[in-house]
């Protein structure tokens, strides 16, 4: 497959990005809203692990890197079950712990990462996170 141009890559972060931005309410803020890098956190104060308190989550990122966006999705290190319900198509992008490196964006990879995101948002709700 050829190196994507910047067009395609703008292409693929901002589809993507139309999906992040509707998490984008109440304590759920944009760090960063810029042109390559979106970067989504609740800002709501909670406790974590072994009691720690933290005063803010990451949720979801997106990075234009030179061959793929970065999508970066923090809910799947909550728990195995989140990472259970997403596809297996999703998760053959997945590169590391929490990015996935999309290259490509159609109707199939849309409906896996909003149901990623709506099983994220769920978990972290039901965390008291968000």
């Amino acid at each position: 497959m050829a190196r994507l141009t910047q067009d395609e890559l703008l292409h693929v972060f901002h589809t993507l990005k139309n999906e992040l931005k509707s998490y984008e309410k109440g304590p759920v803020k944009a760090r960063f809203d810029m042109e390559g890098k979106y970067e989504l956190v609740s800002e709501k104060e909670n406790i974590v692990a072994l009691g720690k308190s933290r005063k803010e989550m990451d949720f979801s990122a997106l990075i234009i890197q030179s061959g793929y966006v970065g999508f970066y999705f923090m809910p799947i290190y909550c728990s195995d079950a989140i990472r259970l319900q997403l596809s297996s198509n999703l998760l053959k992008l997945l590169k590391g712990k929490s990015c996935f490196h999309i290259k490509a964006v159609d109707d199939a990879l849309l409906t896996d990462i909003r149901h990623a995101l709506k099983v994220g948002f769920e978990g972290y709700k039901k965390l008291g996170w968000v």
